[in-house]
């Protein structure tokens, strides 16, 4: 009986918001105002993208992870790679006509998966920051980790953009027992996606929030959980505690962008409290994709998978209420689109 009555309240929630999904492109209008946000860019590779975000003419630039492919507990190595990366023409081009924020995944971490076991992340914060600009007086310079609050006022509303960061407090994975999977949801109530103060600061932004769009940046998967890679399912209390989080907030418009897989989907859910479907729109890759990528089990996926290189895109409109997401690939190609009203 309550499998069902969640299923009802998921189409009643679909249906009333008018969740729509395009198969081919459509126009869609500037917005009053643009988000443009990418993962997984490897800075010795060209990025045939830079010219298409630069097109899009985006209010902000959100990096979702793995910026580099550095690998390493060698600071130096990696703040060598974040220098290059700002030396490649399309992004150095960004940097000066754009607002660039953003998060960390584990590449640019330094550890593939890692997470708090990772000894030197202390030193790859500070070069992470030195990449992003960061003033020596803000207040990720002081404190642990990277997540960090923008807002943005303009004459037709405002948006609050929370970036998290997934890696520096996050509990060790659970090796899966399932042959192809590399993890599995451990036990219950143990572990942590972003720990203690992290989770502190997530709810009071969110409960004092008066924006009229609230976007949750999270450099892994929120609501696909059933593929065997990182994702916030291998904490399922997490998962529970971020919806609760969400919902019993009264945030308005809340959305989630994340990256990390090499392909690109949206999904979605009913969270009780919320008279709209919560959005987990994944952007990835920028420079590489999973091309050989023949399907995997989400039950939240809404549309099609996009296995081409694109970034994200989206355009906020207040009076009407209604964000459309693209995924933009080469040459501004429109692979895949979602409409949703809140």
């Amino acid at each position: 009986m309550q499998k069902k009555y969640l299923l009802y309240l998921l189409l009643v929630v679909f249906i009333n918001c008018k969740t729509t999904q395009f198969s081919e492109k459509q126009e869609v209008s500037k917005g009053d105002f643009t988000i443009a946000f990418g993962s997984c860019n490897k800075h010795d590779v060209n990025n045939r993208l830079w010219d298409d975000v630069l097109a899009a003419q985006p209010d902000v630039w959100i990096w979702g992870g793995d910026i580099i492919y550095a690998d390493t507990d060698d600071p130096r190595k990696i703040a060598e790679m974040y220098e290059e990366q700002k030396s490649v023409p399309g992004y150095a081009q960004v940097l000066r006509e754009i607002e660039v924020i953003g998060t960390w995944d584990d590449h640019d971490y330094g550890l593939n998966d890692g997470g708090i076991e990772f000894e030197a992340k202390g030193e790859s914060q500070q070069v992470f920051l030195d990449f992003m600009d960061v003033a020596k007086t803000d207040p990720r310079r002081r404190r642990e980790g990277v997540y960090a609050s923008h807002d943005y006022q303009t004459p037709e509303g405002d948006v609050k953009i929370l970036v998290l960061d997934t890696r520096f407090f996050r509990s060790a994975l659970t090796p899966s027992r399932v042959k192809g999977k590399r993890y599995e949801p451990g036990i219950y109530g143990e572990g942590t996606v972003l720990g203690d103060e992290q989770w502190t600061w997530l709810e009071k932004e969110l409960n004092s929030s008066t924006a009229d769009f609230n976007i949750i940046v999270s450099s892994i998967q929120f609501l696909s959980d059933q593929h065997g890679f990182e994702t916030w399912g291998n904490f399922p209390h997490e998962v529970d505690k971020l919806k609760k989080t969400i919902s019993e907030s009264g945030a308005s418009g809340v959305i989630v962008l994340s990256g990390d897989r090499h392909i690109s989907e949206f999904s979605g859910t009913a969270v009780e409290g919320l008279n709209y479907p919560l959005i987990d729109f994944t952007s990835s890759g920028l420079t590489h994709v999973y091309s050989s990528f023949s399907g995997e089990p989400n039950p939240s996926r809404i549309g099609e998978v996009v296995a081409k290189k694109s970034f994200g895109l989206l355009q906020i409109h207040f009076n009407s209420r209604r964000v459309e997401m693209e995924m933009i690939g080469d040459e501004g190609k429109v692979l895949n689109q979602l409409s949703q009203e809140y």
